[in-house]
Formats: structure tokens, sequence, C-alpha cells
């Protein structure tokens, strides 16, 4: 009994001995694929990150390219509005030059006229409706400007706002109505461009213009109050433009 104790004994930790090693294999295959997890999330992960970093690349030069055909039209357009200011200064300064010769030409009670004055007969012969909407409004425009043919110059302007309602010329060609109507003294018909364009076109470069010859048809037709709420009206809004000055000057 006590050899079989002693054996018993002796062979436990011999037992014990073999089997560490093969649980600790078993605990280190587990750790390494663990770890070959690890590796393979930390992959896709770094994959996913260069993916998104290509896609960000990318996105950015998209907006490169989108800032640069930006700019270049923001340019292309700032050469036209240039163009259109040069063309308007050009216009201005002629109907100065009509306004002078028409000063010497007429009694004084028609200081405030700006052409000559337009014969009453009317001929719209020139204008042609196959025109395109520039075509037909620098046909109209010329006629006042390089052709003096004013009679003309109306039912043009009629012309092209029955044909192009919706054209960004419209204010303008109101605004040339409302001139050649008043240089022809036929004061309503004048006023009603002009109010036209102050009502109805806010944004028009010619806004204030138009209210300094509502102000200058309130003045002829004796409507002295009427006239100087215009002047005050274009001082007021238009404060640094040369029609101020005018106005101030009116109202002086």
């Amino acid at each position: 009994m006590k050899k079989t104790l002693l054996a018993v004994s002796l062979l436990v930790p011999g037992l014990a001995l073999a089997q560490a090693p093969v649980s600790g294999l078993s605990s280190s295959g587990d750790v390494e694929k663990r770890l070959e997890q690890i590796e393979r999330m930390l992959e896709a992960r770094s994959s996913a990150q260069l993916n998104m970093m290509d896609q960000l690349s990318s996105v950015q030069q998209d907006v490169a390219e989108l800032r640069g055909i930006t700019e270049e039209h923001a340019y292309q357009l700032e050469q036209l509005l240039q163009r259109q200011r040069e063309l308007y200064q050009e216009i201005d300064r002629r109907f100065s030059q009509l306004k002078d010769n028409n000063s010497q030409s007429n009694s004084a009670g028609s200081g405030y006229s700006d052409m000559q004055q337009v014969p009453t007969q009317t001929d719209s012969s020139s204008y042609s409706a196959s025109l395109s909407e520039n075509d037909a409004y620098d046909k109209a425009i010329a006629l006042v400007l390089e052709d003096k043919r004013y009679d003309a110059a109306i039912p043009a302007f009629q012309s092209f706002l029955e044909s192009f309602p919706n054209s960004t010329y419209v204010p303008n060609a109101h605004y040339w109505l409302g001139q050649l109507y008043f240089a022809q003294q036929e004061y309503d018909k004048a006023e009603q461009q002009f109010m036209t364009v102050v009502e109805d076109y806010p944004d028009s470069n010619k806004r204030g213009d138009c209210l300094l010859k509502l102000g200058a048809i309130a003045n002829d037709q004796g409507n002295t109050a009427d006239a100087k709420r215009y002047y005050e009206k274009v001082i007021s809004e238009y404060p640094d433009s040369t029609e101020a000055n005018l106005a101030k000057q009116r109202l002086n």
C-alpha cells in the first residue's frame, strides 16, 4: 500500500509537467490568431483611409478646377460690364452734346431738353422683326446716336419692347423712349416711360436719371412741389451720382 501511494505521488508531478506545455501552446495559438485579426483590421482601416484620402484629393482637384472656371467667368463678366459702362458713358456724353446744342437753339423755357427737336413724323421701315435681341436693340440705339433719326427710333424701341418683353434691355428701352418723348415735349408719354423704370426696375442704372427727368417734367409743368420731391429723392438714393449733383443745382 505504501509503495502504491509512493508511486502515485511520484507520477502526479510528472503528469502535471507533461500537461503544462500543451496548455501553453494552446494559449499562444489564440494570441497569434488575435494578432492576425488585429493586423487584418489595421490593414483594412489603413486601406479605407487611403481610399478616403484619394477621394478627398480628387474632390479638392475638382474644387480647384471649378474655382478656376468660376474666376474665368467672373473675369469675362467684368469685361462685359466694363464694356457696358463704357457704352453708357459714351451715350451720356453724346446726349450731353445734344443737350448743349438743343439749349442753344430752343427758347429759355425749354432748357431741360436732352436732344435736338425730334421730328413728329415716324418711320418704322428701318426696323426688322427678324433681328435678334442684341441686333434690334443696337439698331434702335444707332438710330438715336449715329443716324439721329429720332422719328424712327421711337417705333424701333416700341417694336423692341413688343418683340423682347423679357430682355435685360427693357428698362433701357423705356428710358430711351422717355428721352425721345421728353425731347418732343410729350411730357405725359415721357413721364409714363420714366415712371416704368423707376417703379418696375429699381436696380436699373438709369433709374436715377429717370427720377431727375421726372423732376424736370414736373418743373416744366409748374408742379414745383413734385419737382422738389423727385430731386430730393435723387439726392437721397444716389448721393454720389452725377444725377444728384444736377438735382442739387436744380433745387438751388
